[in-house]
């Protein structure tokens, strides 16, 4: 029987194989787009022969796809993989950062994060099929369209799978030096809105009382805040779209990460406590979306490593791992108990900018890796 080391796996052939997905942009936040690569994907899971779900998407995200990889054991607890289809880049991203190869590095929109980490994992599971190799357990794949948001509408469904899981593989980008995570800071977010006095900024500019410049000056005192235990980030500002009007309506998000989840809910507790009225404008502060602290090192997960490590050390690697920041949604299954790791994806570097890319030659070893554990773990 072929061992996994041996499995035939080919960078150029995985390289061509990821272009159609990296070249169907699908931001969270365009429901069809998502759709559109998730079709990609379930055609993907069904030529391997699993059984394929496509689950409808809620609160105007996309859907989720489901693949059941024929087992003997089938339905019984074992391997769950998590990956995500969205990314941050708007439609039309391709055109000035499109799918192409320069050198050792390959481009586009979403391939680190984390389309060619999902990509690599199916492969790694056709070439073990092709093989002939029976996996000691089962495995599931759920692939989710809203990560990048905090995962709002897909938490619970992933968590109810994972519940079913011996363990959970996570393939988001790669830490440095051929690394995972084995634990993740916990996140929160925030909507921030400022209400004002409207008046009409060119004949009676001081009638009005501007949402914008309380915003701003909020916004500042917010990301002030910002220590060694816990950060403040704030985005996604808008207000009205009349220069000539003094603007009575502001809004921005925050993204508020911290270590341990006491320093967390302290940041919270600080976030909660600006809302209120200064300067004749109402601010007002709301709780969005969070994920729990996945704690580092914990027994189960350090077990996983331990065997991910050995496995990596036959190749003639070393595996670093950490907690990191940069929430995935291994935090669920993580938080929940489950022996998870995380980053087992593709190394590269850029990710959510325009000079997103994979490197070529961690293509193979990071396959290889996965499929030893697909093979491997029991």
């Amino acid at each position: 029987m072929t061992d996994w080391k041996d499995l035939p796996f080919d960078a150029d052939e995985m390289i061509e194989g990821m272009k159609p997905w990296i070249e169907c942009e699908s931001p969270t936040w365009d429901a069809a787009a998502c759709d559109r690569m998730m079709d990609l994907v379930a055609m993907k899971c069904a030529e391997l022969g699993a059984t394929v779900e496509r689950i409808p998407g809620t609160m105007g995200l996309g859907g989720s796809v489901r693949a059941r990889f024929p087992h003997p054991k089938m339905g019984e607890p074992g391997i769950m993989i998590t990956g995500h289809f969205d990314t941050v880049h708007p439609i039309g991203t391709l055109a000035v950062n499109p799918f192409r190869r320069e050198g050792d590095k390959v481009y586009g929109p979403g391939i680190q994060d984390m389309k060619s980490g999902n990509y690599m994992t199916l492969e790694a599971i056709r070439r073990i099929q092709e093989a002939g190799i029976e996996t000691p357990l089962p495995i599931v794949a759920l692939f989710t369209p809203d990560e990048e948001i905090g995962t709002p509408a897909t938490r619970k469904l992933i968590e109810t799978e994972a519940k079913r899981a011996k363990y959970v593989l996570c393939p988001e980008p790669a830490a440095p030096n051929n690394g995972v995570t084995t634990g993740r800071y916990a996140i929160a977010r925030f909507n921030l809105t400022a209400k004002g006095k409207p008046s009409h900024a060119g004949s009676n500019v001081k009638g009005g009382v501007s949402a914008v410049r309380e915003l701003a000056k909020r916004i500042i005192e917010i990301e002030e805040m910002t220590g060694e235990d816990c950060t403040f980030s704030c985005n996604n500002i808008s207000s009205g779209k009349w220069v000539n009007c003094v603007p009575s309506f502001a809004s921005a998000e925050c993204l508020s990460m911290a270590k341990k989840q006491e320093d967390l809910d302290a940041g919270v507790e600080k976030m909660l406590a600006m809302t209120g009225e200064r300067n004749g404008v109402t601010f007002t502060v709301e709780r969005g979306v969070t994920r729990p602290v996945w704690e580092p090192e914990m027994p189960g997960t350090m077990a996983l490593y331990d065997i991910a490590k050995g496995l990596s050390a036959e190749l003639g690697l070393e595996m670093p791992h950490g907690s990191q920041g940069g929430g995935s949604d291994a935090n669920f299954t993580g938080a929940l108990g489950i022996p998870s790791l995380c980053s087992l994806g593709l190394q590269g570097a850029g990710l959510h900018t325009l000079e997103e890319h994979i490197l070529v030659d961690g293509i193979l070893p990071r396959t290889k890796i996965m499929a030893g554990l697909l093979t491997t773990l029991a």
